[in-house]
């Protein structure tokens, strides 16, 4: 088990919205945390250089403050801070192999535009062997806005393992305090689409096999997190849309990724796309076999 949580930091809201996330997390899990910026042009460390031909100042100042908010907010945390003269895709992903998890800003765009989330934040979803979470940062109508359920939602697919998936989920759900919402959405199969709507017999069918395979996979989890109240949503629509619904006031949303395989090239799920473009709480992808 890996004894750290990294966050990605590079000033922007959306990466303090992330630092702060992670820094709430890591104090529940009672973990140190790591405040990791990467830019290839950062130099050499000098030995001694005033503050105004030092060329590392302001990548400096910006970890500095973070550290001290976060530190003021926490103050038992252990919090670390780390320049790294290297690519940010890489470093994050070397980070991420060395965490118990990595933390990153994420844009809140809509549409089309949500699917060019960015240059650094999808390649390292898909391609990190640790679980990323994807924060956003707080938008303007959020005082507004109805309160999260506080509830921690998990997608569940119920072909092939989900136990690093559901480790994570009740793990993060025991951590916060929260009840855990295992949601799995299937669409209706063709032959059984009428005129006037869905063959009931078929449904039926369909939903109670889905529940026997849901329960059995959540019992486990059960046992060993006694204290996490677990409730169970079964809907025959598209999946994406499912879980974007169940999680639009979740305090986290969980869904997993197929490991990267040699051979084959890193991609992500429709679920996983559609949950890191349209999700708006933060959102856990988790690696699994």
């Amino acid at each position: 088990m890996q004894q750290a949580i990294t966050v990605g930091l590079d000033g922007s809201p959306e990466s303090l919205a992330a630092a702060r996330w992670a820094a709430d997390e890591a104090d529940r899990r009672k973990l140190p945390l790591r405040l990791l910026h990467a830019w290839p042009m950062l130099a050499p460390e000098p030995a001694r250089v005033p503050s105004e031909v030092d060329q590392n100042y302001w990548a400096k100042r910006l970890v500095h403050t973070a550290q001290a908010e976060l530190q003021a907010h926490h103050p038992a945390l252990s919090v670390v801070g780390n320049l790294v003269a290297d690519d940010a895709q890489q470093a994050l992903l070397q980070a991420a192999s060395e965490s118990e998890m990595i933390v990153l800003g994420s844009r809140g765009l809509e549409a089309v535009e949500s699917y060019f989330l960015g240059d650094v934040s999808m390649p390292v979803v898909a391609r990190a062997e640790r679980p990323v979470v994807l924060v956003r940062a707080e938008a303007p109508e959020a005082a507004t806005s109805p309160a999260p359920t506080n509830r921690v939602v998990v997608a569940l697919k119920l072909n092939g393992s989900s136990e690093d998936l559901l480790d994570f989920a009740f793990h993060s759900a025991a951590a916060q305090g929260l009840p855990l919402l295992a949601v799995h959405g299937r669409s209706v199969p063709l032959h059984a689409r009428l005129p006037w709507g869905a063959d009931h017999e078929v449904t039926e069918e369909m939903t109670r096999d889905a529940r026997d395979a849901l329960r059995t996979a959540l019992r486990p989890w059960q046992e060993k997190y006694p204290q996490v109240d677990v409730a169970e949503s079964i809907r025959l629509e598209n999946p994406s849309k499912v879980l974007v619904q169940a999680a639009g006031d979740a305090a986290l949303l969980v869904v997993g990724r197929r490991a990267h395989r040699h051979g084959l090239a890193p991609h992500l799920g429709p679920v996983a796309q559609a949950s890191i473009h349209h999700g708006r709480c933060p959102v856990a992808v988790v690696p699994h076999g």
